[in-house]
C-alpha cells in the first residue's frame, strides 16, 4: 500500500504544482512583462515562487491519493481480501500513517527552509525591480503614466542610452500644466535620486486661472524623476521571510521589525508546524472515510463525498481560529485546533468501520 500511495502522491503533486504554478505565472507574466520586465526577471520569479506553492498542495497531493488507493483496493475487493484474513482498519491504517509522516516530514523542510529563504529573495527582488527606471519610464513607442497627472513619451532609445524625441505632460500641480519637449535626452542618477537631463526643448507652461500660455526654450534641463517611479512599498522585513527560530525565540522583536502583532508572529511560526500536520490528517481522513463503506459493487462514492466534505471542515476550522491566535497571542494553541480536530474525526470513523468487522470475528469464533 505504501508503495501504491508514494507513486500517486507523486502524480497528484506533479500535477496539483502544475496547475497551481500555470497559474501563478500567467498572472506573474502579466505584471511583469507588462512593466517592460525581460523573460529573465519573469522565470526568476516563477522559480522563487515555486516553494511555496508546493506546500500548499502537497495536503491536497497526499489526500487525493489516499482517496484513489484505498478506492481501487475496495472496487478491486483486495481491502476485503486482507481484512478476511484478520487485519482490522485500525492495522490496516499503518501504511497510511507512514505515508502521511513522510509528507509530513517533506513538508516541515519545504515551511521551515525552503519556503522562508524563497519568499525573501523573492521579495527582496521585488524591490530592486519596483524602483527600475528602465523597466517604468525607458519604453521607446508608447505613452506611459507613471501617475495620473503624469505623461510621458519616448520615440526612439539608442545603444547608447540616448533617448529621441521626449514628450512629458506635468499636470500635479492644480490649475498649472507644464509640458516639455525635447530632441534629445538621458537619465543620469545622482545623489540616489533619478533625473531626465532635456536637451534642446521647449518647455509650455499653461495657467488655468488666466488662461495664460507661456513658452520658453533651453538648451539643458534637469527634470527630477524620482517620484514618479514607484519605490516599491515598504522594505520593511515580513514574518514570512523570517527563520522559525527568531519567530519563537525572538517574538516581541520580531512583531517590531515587521510592525505587526505578537499574536501574528506567532501565528506564523506555528503554522510552520500545523501546515505539514494536515498532510497527516488528510492522508488518515481520507482512508478512515471510505474505510466507512465495506465492499460495495456500487463504488464508494458517498464516502468519498464525505472525505471531502471534512476536509473543507477541516480547513473550516483553521480560518476560524486564526483570527483569535493574530489579535490574542496567548491563543497560539489555537493553531494546532485544526489537526486535532481532523484526527480526532479519522478516530472516529475508524472505529466505526471496525465495529462490523469485530463482530464478524466474534461470530466466526462462536462458530468454530
Amino acid at each position: 500500500m505504501l508503495s501504491r500511495f508514494m507513486m500517486l502522491f507523486g502524480f497528484f503533486a506533479l500535477v496539483l504544482v502544475s496547475v497551481y504554478w500555470v497559474n501563478r505565472a500567467v498572472i506573474l507574466f502579466d505584471r511583469l512583462i507588462g512593466d517592460g520586465h525581460s523573460a529573465a526577471i519573469f522565470l526568476e520569479f516563477t522559480a522563487l515562487s515555486l516553494p511555496n506553492v508546493i506546500r500548499l498542495v502537497l495536503p491536497m497531493a497526499a489526500f487525493a491519493a489516499t482517496t484513489y488507493v484505498t478506492n481501487r483496493l475496495a472496487s478491486d475487493s483486495e481491502l476485503a481480501v486482507v481484512q478476511a484474513t484478520g487485519y482490522s482498519p485500525w492495522r490496516l491504517a499503518r501504511p497510511v500513517l507512514i505515508f502521511g509522516v513522510i509528507v509530513m516530514a517533506m513538508m516541515l523542510v519545504l515551511s521551515h527552509v525552503l519556503v522562508p529563504a524563497s519568499l525573501k529573495q523573492l521579495r527582496e527582488r521585488e524591490g530592486d525591480i519596483a524602483g527600475s527606471v528602465s523597466a517604468q519610464l525607458l519604453r521607446e513607442g508608447q505613452f506611459l503614466h507613471p501617475s495620473d497627472d503624469v505623461t510621458f513619451f519616448i520615440r526612439e532609445i539608442t545603444q547608447d542610452g540616448q533617448l529621441r524625441d521626449v514628450f512629458l505632460s506635468d499636470r500635479r500641480q492644480e490649475g498649472r500644466a507644464v509640458t516639455y519637449t525635447a530632441d534629445t535626452a538621458y537619465v543620469l542618477r545622482e545623489d540616489g535620486a533619478m533625473n531626465l537631463v532635456m536637451l534642446n526643448g521647449l518647455a509650455q507652461t499653461f495657467v488655468a486661472a488666466d488662461d495664460r500660455l507661456s513658452t520658453t526654450t533651453f538648451s539643458d534641463l534637469t527634470y527630477d524623476v524620482s517620484g514618479l517611479i514607484d519605490g516599491g512599498g515598504s522594505r520593511r522585513p515580513r514574518t514570512y521571510a523570517m527563520s522559525t527560530a527568531d519567530l519563537l525565540l525572538r517574538t516581541e522583536e520580531m512583531a517590531d521589525i515587521a510592525d505587526d502583532s505578537v499574536g501574528e508572529v506567532l501565528e506564523e511560526a506555528h503554522g510552520r508546524f500545523q501546515q505539514p500536520l494536515l498532510a497527516v490528517v488528510a492522508a488518515v481522513m481520507g482512508y478512515a472515510a471510505l474505510m466507512l463503506g465495506g465492499f460495495s459493487r456500487f463504488g464508494l462514492g458517498r464516502q468519498i463525498v464525505l472525505a471531502i466534505f471534512l476536509l473543507v471542515l477541516v480547513k473550516l476550522v483553521e480560518s476560524a481560529v486564526t483570527a483569535p491566535v493574530r489579535s490574542n497571542g496567548a491563543l497560539w494553541p489555537l493553531v494546532y485546533l485544526p489537526s486535532v480536530v481532523g484526527l480526532g474525526i479519522a478516530a472516529v470513523l475508524l472505529h466505526l468501520a471496525s465495529r462490523p468487522f469485530r463482530r464478524r470475528r466474534g461470530m466466526a469464533e462462536v462458530a468454530a
